[in-house]
């Protein structure tokens, strides 16, 4: 049965498919100048140039997309907005104890700007505020979830009744509820309303318009180049243009399935009725949510590196493991079988070694940069992209003065160190989850320096 749920699922990623797409740009033809050049057309490119519009208005920009916007992991993702800018209040207390208050402060207010954008350039989205669950699969995380709930205001540990009342699972001990801090949207529609947004403020928008070098102030692609006073980097997972920026981060791929939409004794089956974003407690963890039309979208868990941090379009479809990700659905889900699922589908992201973005200049300050989301990149590329500009434009501001912006990460080691480090870390991490929670000797290290890998 849960082989058959997969049969007729296509290889084609679910927001994408969407009648709703717009016409792409034409691309770069002939030289060109302007005031700031954005590589990058997902989230941190598109904020980045609207943000500069709205701050700047007498910019002229020029945004370049070696594919279309949004088509990359601003478009595929699981469309969960969080308004953490650290990758989870945990990491952020661990790394910037006497900044965290201000960092929960900021990324609430950045997330409240986010549905501010929204509501003014009408994107059509599915924006939700309907909060999240992290749910306790293992006696273990009740503890763990106990203790944010300690450290943390705004949040409650719902018991295993309460928990099973908002969503139904066997599967469930208990949850921590964050009814303000999650919001979820349609991802491919949040980055083509930016982009539309980014057109009606006069932003010049070249797709099909891979940047191959940068050399100095200009740009240059296969068809034309852009010679700007400023540069915005803004290309994440893939190989930046700055070199020494490449040691910071790995890609990482991340596989998901969405099924067909549930039929309305299926959905009082699992209640839901909040439609909370959900992500369990363990190291390698599901992260689900309900969609529009009532289907569920289902990902996560096995995050994948491969030798030599490989990008490849081939790397966005592995049977085996959308085949795993089905059969923990219906183990979750018991009640559920007999669903099918419809897409299913690949992306890559950025991971780095602190687990969250980190952000700085280069060429004199004429270069600014803002990398290394892991993950959690819906909501923080908008804070990502304001932190640039105020990098980029010499601005003194709050985000400025920032530890967490002022410091960068650890490298990751070269290969073959590299990939013998990651696999070990994400074998180490999937024992913890099924020997309650323990943490051997190689992650303790990690986290006695403030390193580690994830997504």
């Amino acid at each position: 049965m849960k082989l058959a749920a997969l049969a007729d699922a296509e290889p084609r990623v679910f927001w994408l498919d969407d009648k709703a797409a717009p016409e792409h740009s034409p691309s770069l033809l002939g030289p060109t100048e302007a005031d700031l050049a954005v590589v990058g057309g997902g989230y941190t490119g598109l904020w980045t140039a609207l943000r500069a519009k709205e701050r700047y208005p007498e910019l002229d920009v020029v945004l370049l997309e070696s594919e279309t916007c949004g088509s990359a992991a601003s478009g595929r993702n699981g469309g969960f907005c969080d308004a953490s800018l650290t990758h989870g209040f945990a990491n952020g207390l661990a790394r910037w104890p006497e900044e965290i208050e201000q960092l929960e402060q900021l990324g609430a207010d950045n997330l409240a700007a986010i549905g501010d954008t929204i509501a003014r350039y009408g994107i059509d989205c599915d924006w939700q505020r309907s909060g999240g669950l992290t749910v306790a699969t293992e006696p273990h995380h009740l503890d763990e979830l106990a203790e944010e709930v300690d450290q943390r205001d705004g949040v409650t540990l719902l018991d295993e009744d309460a928990a099973r009342a908002e969503v139904n699972s066997p599967t469930y001990l208990g949850a921590l509820s964050d009814p303000s801090r999650m919001a979820l949207v349609e991802p491919a529609r949040l980055a083509w309303g930016l982009r539309h947004a980014c057109l009606l403020h006069g932003v010049r928008i070249h797709e099909m318009s891979q940047v191959n070098r940068m050399r100095g102030k200009t740009l240059s692609t296969a068809t034309g180049s852009v010679r700007a006073d400023r540069i915005a980097l803004a290309t994440n997972a893939f190989p930046s243009l700055l070199r020494r920026l490449r040691r910071y981060t790995v890609p990482v791929y991340d596989l998901v399935l969405v099924t067909e939409p549930l039929s309305a004794e299926q959905l009082d089956s699992i209640g839901w009725r909040h439609r909370q974003g959900v992500g369990d407690a363990s190291n390698l963890f599901h992260y689900y949510r309900l969609t529009r039309d009532d289907r569920i979208l289902w990902g996560g868990y096995l995050p994948l590196y491969y030798y030599g941090s490989r990008i490849d379009p081939r790397h966005e479809l592995r049977h085996s493991i959308h085949e795993m990700l089905a059969r923990h659905f219906f183990t979750t889900f018991p009640q559920l079988e007999g669903l099918h699922f419809t897409h299913r589908w690949g992306g890559v992201i950025d991971t780095s070694t602190r687990f969250c973005a980190f952000f700085g200049t280069a060429h004199a300050g004429h270069v600014g940069y803002a990398l290394g989301y892991t993950g959690l990149g819906v909501g923080a590329t908008r804070f990502g992209a304001d932190v640039m500009l105020d990098l980029l434009y010499a601005e003194d501001t709050d985000r400025t003065r920032l530890r967490m912006v002022q410091e960068r990460p650890v490298p990751f080691p070269p290969e073959p160190i590299r990939s013998a480090a990651i696999h070990l870390t994400r074998w180490s991490m999937s024992r913890a989850d099924t020997h309650q929670g323990h943490r051997n000797l190689w992650l303790r290290t990690l986290d006695k320096l403030g390193l580690g890998f994830d997504f």
